[in-house]
């Protein structure tokens, strides 16, 4: 009996510590990854200023070609949207809240199975012989301990998806005629 309420104790000790922990980690979650990409800055933009145009580069579309997706009227400019349900990549929206025609988009993606949003944007830089693509994806997690926990593997599980994506989307431009 008294093992087993040491190992009780001693379970209850690791949950406070975890659970403190996680208070003292950071709050909010940045993702950034960039590619140069030999093609004009209107050429880039295209592919992703058109949300219709994600699903020929992006990594999520690739792993689920069964996703469902919709789109708003318009799929370009502040406030076109476009929404996916998918069993293997979870369900979500993105709504563009800001655009920079040849230079950048900025987005808010929501994600309502897992209460989350973020903030995120692709914006272009010059660059010799082309241009850079730089991809962001930022957000807050909240006071949820979990949410915080999480947050120390989101690079790792976002990331890959960003670098392949912006792969992908070099691919399909450089190959493109000019």
């Amino acid at each position: 009996m008294k093992i087993v309420l040491k190992l009780l104790g001693g379970l209850a000790v690791l949950v406070l510590v975890l659970v403190v922990v996680a208070f003292i980690l950071p709050r909010t979650y940045r993702i950034e990854r960039t590619l140069v990409i030999k093609a004009k800055p209107e050429v880039v933009f295209a592919q992703f200023g058109d949300l219709k145009a994600w699903k020929n580069w992006g990594a999520w579309q690739e792993r689920d070609p069964g996703m469902k997706t919709t789109f708003s009227e318009k799929t370009t400019g502040v406030g076109a949207w476009s929404a996916w349900e998918s069993k293997s990549e979870g369900n979500g929206k993105m709504t563009i809240t800001a655009v920079e025609p040849a230079k950048s988009a900025t987005y808010l993606l929501e994600f309502p199975d897992m209460g989350m949003q973020s903030n995120g944007s692709m914006t272009l830089q010059p660059a010799e012989g082309g241009v850079k693509v730089v991809w962001v994806d930022a957000g807050d997690l909240g006071m949820n301990p979990m949410s915080r926990w999480f947050g120390l593997f989101l690079d790792g599980m976002i990331g890959p998806d960003f670098e392949k994506g912006l792969a992908k989307m070099k691919k399909l431009v450089e190959a493109a005629p000019k």
